[in-house]
């Protein structure tokens, strides 16, 4: 007998408002990104918008898996949500974008930092609302303290995948493209963590600051959620 579908989540006019303030959010990083071209008549930081776009296919997939789930069967529901776990890291990501900072000439510092920040914030709400739809398609299914149990484990190994990223030059899809050195160097790192408390710092410590940041987030959304007392 087939497992029961996920049932489906409709896109609501709250989904659609959320997409569009992320879609605002999003043009503003890249009208900043284009203003600094313009300033400075260099490319240096189109990078972003490059990372920009890597953070919304996470969100994309959780968006498709959310308002589609009741009609995806597992043969499609598991490699799409692999494929999600996989892209989820290059959203918060952009966090660490803010070590390329520095005062430069041709543009103000302010600018500079208002442009990284924009995109570093996009990054952590295309994170939050993305992991937000992965956690209650595991809740529905296995309850809330196992769905809550996915957000933290996928918030820390998004830490983990950062630290890949940032300090080992590793991309997603280096999965597929550079296995051997990918999967060496996390076994390595797995088998030896005394001997690279980096790896192990940055995944804790970023884990742990996304995990509170999410909780905070997901508690202030539904305190508002709650109906006003009358005094």
């Amino acid at each position: 007998m087939p497992a029961p579908l996920l049932p489906s989540l409709p896109f609501t006019r709250a989904r659609l408002t959320l997409v569009f303030v992320l879609m605002m959010s999003l043009t503003l990083s890249i009208v900043l990104v284009a203003g600094r071209v313009v300033m400075t008549g260099k490319l240096q930081f189109l990078f972003l918008v490059w990372n920009l776009f890597l953070a919304v296919i996470p969100f994309a997939l959780s968006t498709l898996l959310s308002i589609s789930a009741g009609r995806l069967r597992a043969r499609l529901l598991l490699p799409v949500s692999a494929a999600w776990l996989l892209f989820f890291p290059n959203a918060p990501y952009l966090l660490t974008d803010l070590f390329h900072l520095n005062a430069r000439p041709g543009v103000p510092l302010w600018y500079d930092l208002a442009l990284i920040l924009s995109c570093a914030w996009n990054g952590l709400m295309l994170a939050y609302a993305s992991l937000s739809d992965m956690q209650r398609l595991v809740q529905v299914r296995l309850g809330v303290w196992m769905g809550w149990g996915f957000a933290a484990v996928a918030l820390l190994l998004s830490s983990f995948g950062i630290y890949l990223g940032r300090y080992l030059r590793f991309n997603s899809w280096d999965v597929l493209t550079n296995p051997l050195t990918l999967f060496y160097d996390i076994i390595n790192r797995i088998l030896n963590p005394f001997a690279f408390p980096g790896t192990w710092g940055v995944t804790l410590v970023f884990g742990l600051f996304l995990l509170i940041g999410y909780a905070t987030v997901r508690l202030l959304g539904r305190e508002h959620e709650q109906p006003a007392e009358l005094g």
